[in-house]
């Protein structure tokens, strides 16, 4: 029962995610705010969707419609605004993109589940490392032009490395929330909590398929 609820705040959180977007999408004003390249737009969207998340883990979980529930699903909607720029390189591609992000989500997910207990726990200092790394690369890129070697290795670190760092910690987060939800006690002084568990992975799935969509757009411009 923990485990299908945490999966259906996950359904649930992607589809408000591209509503958002497709919200965002028809919005010119938005738009112009999510695209415009400039220091105080990048820690404006940053920031909302840092505090957003914070916002929704910390309320304490209630079941039903209560303030949890409005803040998770405020920071759904923040991440699809932030991300909707992407649907600009086209449906077809984005599309390939959410087909290729199912196929890796669904193969991992039952990989980990599948796999024993404690296989991929172990994996957690390694990831943090990693994911400091990918970040490091990722604010380097941002001012370093990809046309020069240190430029583009840091964008191709960024992007690629990221693409297999979030897939690990899909196998380490899956594993996880299965553990969590086998060992928490029943009467415990908080409850179970499917939404902070759903989170984890639904931004583990938003970095893969972000990183998918980067990759086939450089592909379809390599061709054009």
């Amino acid at each position: 029962d923990r485990i299908h609820t945490t999966y259906m705040y996950f359904g649930s959180g992607l589809g408000i995610t591209a509503a958002a977007a497709v919200g965002a999408l028809r919005s010119p004003a938005m738009m112009r705010m999510m695209t415009k390249n400039s220091m105080m737009s990048l820690l404006l969207t940053m920031g909302a969707m840092i505090g957003t998340g914070m916002i929704a883990r910390s309320i304490p979980y209630s079941e039903g419609l209560g303030a949890k529930q409005m803040a998770w699903a405020v920071h759904c909607g923040v991440v699809g605004a932030v991300i909707a720029p992407l649907c600009l390189l086209g449906g077809p591609l984005i599309l390939r993109a959410a087909c290729y992000t199912a196929g890796i989500v669904g193969s991992l997910s039952a990989v980990a589940a599948c796999a024993p207990s404690d296989r991929f726990l172990n994996m957690g200092g390694p990831l943090a490392i990693g994911l400091g790394v990918v970040f490091a690369s990722s604010l380097g890129s941002m001012f370093l032009p990809p046309t020069t070697a240190l430029g583009a290795g840091l964008f191709s670190l960024s992007i690629y490395g990221g693409l297999v760092l979030f897939s690990a910690f899909l196998l380490y987060d899956t594993q996880r929330i299965v553990r969590k939800a086998e060992t928490h006690p029943v009467y415990g002084d908080r409850p179970f909590d499917p939404i902070n568990a759903s989170i984890s992975i639904y931004l583990d799935v938003i970095n893969i398929f972000v990183r998918l969509v980067m990759i086939l757009g450089m592909g379809g411009n390599k061709r054009r």
